[in-house]
C-alpha cells in the first residue's frame, strides 16, 4: 500500500516516488543534490531520489 509522507510535500507526478493519492512523496527520505558548482536560486537544485515514472 503506497502512503503519503507528509513531511516531503512533492506534484512531480512523473516520478514513480510520488503518491497518487495526494501530492507527496511515498519515500521514508529523498536526496538532494545540486549540478550547480556554486548554487544560487532553488532552480539549481535537484531531487535525486527521481524515478520515472514508467507506463
Amino acid at each position: 500500500m503506497e502512503k503519503a509522507n507528509h513531511s516531503i510535500h512533492c506534484t512531480v507526478t512523473s516520478c514513480t516516488n510520488h503518491c497518487s493519492c495526494e501530492d507527496y512523496c511515498s519515500l521514508d527520505s529523498i536526496q538532494v543534490g545540486t549540478h550547480e558548482g556554486n548554487p544560487s536560486m532553488d532552480q539549481c537544485t535537484d531531487c535525486q531520489s527521481f524515478v520515472k515514472k514508467h507506463g
